[in-house]
């Protein structure tokens, strides 16, 4: 019988030797590997998480040791000594088997960690086997701590949180380095039910057992001297940590895939990481977006609709759309974006972030600073003269525009062979101030204003205010009144420059991004330069609040505060914006109409029951919304005082005397130091070979649609809203009844021939 019994543990010492032997750790399950992506609001809340596995993996430093001893205390004290598996539990599950009874697992937190990432949780005695094999073998190729790294990242816990990290976001809102010991100890017993465990919050059954798991957790705590006992009793005493109730996530519902978009567009841009490593997961992103403003700001775009859209018996309001974003001049920080009906909708394109969409008359406080900034050649072969918000031009309709030179444009499809610029309305002005044309938004001053200051300095200046140079519309006299298509960040950007006295800041989205535990560079807040100096900026902001106070934007004057802003409408009302601001936030609206089966913009006429839809109306309605709710409790600041300028000079031909300095209403601009500018005919023309300010686009149909790019990062693929023909359809001349509006901007030169465009009003 001894020989008998040595024989037969001979060789089951020889068969387990022989198992040990070959036994190899294979390659982990990629089902546990695999992680989301988790994006954070600006107050470090949850937005939402994309991907299939919710799971974030974390570092074993950033889990308490009070929580790490939750774990251990109730799974396995003796893990930082024993050899990873637990010989009487062994013994007690290999009876159970043999004995035809249930099939117990492995209490060892090293085989809970080979099962969870090595293996299947099949029940057999084959896995078991394996398990144990594999769990002797492990601890030569890994240290304890990354066993227990592992492990606390590869459980489940209930909520579909796979790992500590996503544990503790969705059962306390915190991540895993904020946890209490208290909080770890409930963690820790969600392990052993999470399916129950998980309803501690609403489910008394649940609560109760999560109770007495609970406690248990402590005791043994205590038991094995990690706390003490008045430690025990202290946490007992504040009573079970009852998990927040269970949210789950939103997905890309509402604006949460464009906010989305929009960050992982900014980190792809300030990294190097591609759309396929940011797919497999692991990072975590935090964001610049106010959850309580984006919120107002949808609310508002769908309380707009609900008063004015009625597309079920108006076919008019079929098809309309808004874009929107909100900018903190003081950094650069996007707090809110709208960027359509949602992704749950179909609505895929982010309007807050596409070109295509020409910004109309909100053009026009570009053209005014860097008039202010360079001056204008009013006479041939003189250096420019100093503009100001009181220099004088003509704003009669129809009258036909000049450049340096003196020549007047042409326009083949005009009767008379020259270009006649068109307002929106036949109002004889006469000669008026650069800060009425900008109030009433009269074109003729603007366009001729362009003409005579000249491209490059324009182009320049809304360089350096914050759009993209692919974003603008290349030589034509419609230009300077708006057919650039920036997107709504862009220009919300832009004006946060003014708002700014001057200072730009690039717009941006993300704060953070950490993978593996670790910050990734490039991310810190933008540093702002100065794109032009405080006086023009203040000047400009002097005069965008006389658009508020006596002009097109009055309907702005809801909020109550001190606002400055400027409306934008383009030809045939196919786009129309809103652009205002106060000293602590800058929103930019935008409005147009684009059926998704048939790109290129169409006419709002007739939207909402307005035979002419401009910006002073439902953009504006929407701005006032939010900014209402936007800035609800915030003090009221007020603008910097105008500047004290000089005196301007008028454009030839206005009547004398010129209009003097008054302290009411003028910001005229003394210290625009006149510049030479270069004479057109040997000006850049941007690889064009023919002179720049001829040449019209063909009805290339741009759209709004390939423009996911160009706003916050310049990827421009959308073009803008074009017509062929002569500008302004010849007798049509420009104007909002004009025959062309944007072309795309990166239409090759031999594609745009046939006219110049009209342009933009209102």
């Amino acid at each position: 019988m001894t020989g008998t019994f040595l024989l037969f543990v001979g060789a089951g010492v020889g068969l387990f030797g022989y198992a040990y032997a070959t036994t190899t750790i294979p390659s982990a399950n990629p089902s546990t590997q695999a992680q989301s992506n988790t994006y954070y609001w600006s107050d470090g809340s949850v937005m939402t998480t994309q991907g299939s596995t919710n799971r974030q993996n974390v570092d074993l430093s950033q889990v308490p040791k009070s929580v790490q001893w939750d774990f251990l205390a109730a799974e396995n004290a003796t893990f930082y000594t024993d050899p990873g598996v637990d010989t009487r539990g062994m013994l007690r599950a290999v009876y159970h088997m043999a004995t035809g009874g249930e099939v117990q697992s492995g209490s060892t937190i090293t085989q809970q960690f080979v099962k969870n990432t090595y293996l299947t949780q099949n029940q057999s005695v084959t896995r078991k086997f394996r398990e144990i094999m594999i769990s002797l073998k492990i601890g030569g190729q890994m240290s304890k701590p990354q066993i227990l790294q592992g492990y606390l990242n590869s459980c489940y816990y209930g909520r579909d949180a796979y790992g500590i990290e996503a544990a503790a976001r969705t059962y306390y809102h915190e991540h895993a380095s904020q946890l209490t010991v208290s909080q770890g100890a409930f963690i820790a017993a969600t392990v052993n039910e999470p399916s129950l465990l998980m309803h501690a919050d609403s489910d008394p059954r649940a609560k109760a057992q999560a109770t007495a798991r609970w406690k248990y957790v402590l005791q043994r705590m205590a038991k094995i001297n990690k706390i003490t006992a008045a430690q025990e009793q202290q946490y007992l005493a504040a009573g079970f940590p009852t998990p927040k109730p269970y949210s789950p996530s939103a997905g890309m519902s509402g604006q949460t895939g464009y906010l989305m978009q929009t960050a992982e567009k900014y980190v792809e841009a300030h990294t190097s990481l591609t759309d396929q490593q940011l797919g497999r997961g692991g990072y975590q992103i935090y964001t610049t977006f106010d959850k309580k403003r984006v919120k107002a700001l949808s609310a508002s775009v769908a309380a707009m609709q609900k008063k004015h859209l009625d597309p079920k018996h108006r076919s008019a309001d079929k098809d309309v759309q808004v874009g929107a974003a909100s900018i903190d001049p003081s950094t650069g920080a996007v707090v809110a974006l709208y960027g359509g009906a949602g992704w749950d909708k179909g609505h895929w394109t982010n309007n807050a972030d596409t070109t295509g969409v020409p910004v109309g008359s909100t053009f026009k406080p570009i053209d005014l600073a860097a008039a202010l900034d360079h001056g204008a050649v009013l006479s041939p072969g003189r250096p420019a003269s100093p503009i100001t918000p009181d220099s004088k031009f003509d704003g009669d309709d129809g009258i036909t525009i000049k450049n340096q030179q003196g020549q007047e444009l042409p326009d083949p499809g005009d009767a008379t062979g020259l270009l006649h610029q068109r307002n929106d309305v036949p109002t004889k002005w006469g000669y008026i101030t650069l800060r009425k044309a900008m109030e009433q938004s009269v074109n003729t001053p603007y366009v001729q204003l362009g003409e005579y200051v000249g491209y490059d300095n324009v182009e320049n200046e809304a360089l350096k205010a914050g759009l993209l140079r692919k974003s603008l519309q290349y030589d034509t006299p419609g230009f300077y009144i708006g057919t650039s298509t920036p997107s709504a960040i862009r220009m919300a950007d832009a004006y946060a420059t003014f708002d700014d006295s001057g200072v730009q800041h690039e717009p941006y989205s993300v704060t953070k991004v950490v993978a593996d535990g670790a910050q990734l560079p490039g991310f810190g807040k933008p540093k702002g330069t100065t794109a032009m100096p405080s006086s023009t900026a203040d000047t400009v902001t002097d005069v965008l609040q006389s658009v508020v106070k006596s002009g097109t934007g009055t309907n702005a004057k809801a909020l109550g505060r001190p606002v400055a802003g400027k409306t934008g409408t383009t030809d045939d009302y196919k786009s129309a914006w809103f652009i205002g601001y106060t000293p602590q936030l800058v929103t930019s609206v935008a409005m147009f109409k684009e059926d998704p089966k048939n790109a290129g913009l169409q006419s709002m006429g007739g939207v909402g029951g307005y035979s002419k839809v401009f910006g002073a109306d439902m953009p504006t309605e929407v701005w006032t919304g939010y900014m209402t709710a936007a800035l609800q409790g915030q003090p009221l600041q007020q603008f910097p005082p105008a500047p004290t300028l000089g005196q301007g000079t008028d454009e030839t031909g206005a009547p004398s005397p010129s209009p003097s300095v008054t302290a009411t209403q003028s910001t005229p601009s003394a210290s625009a130091s006149p510049s030479v500018t270069p004479n057109p005919s040997t000006r850049p023309c941007h690889g064009r070979k023919k002179r720049c300010v001829s040449p019209g686009p063909t009805d290339t149909s741009g759209t709004t649609t390939g423009g996911a790019g160009g706003g916050l990062f310049g990827g421009a693929t959308g073009g803008g809203t074009t017509g062929g023909g002569a500008p302004g359809g010849g007798s049509t001349g420009g104007g909002t009844t004009g025959g062309t509006t944007s072309p795309a901007p990166t239409t090759s030169p031999s594609a745009q021939a046939g006219g110049v465009p009209g342009g933009a009003a209102g």
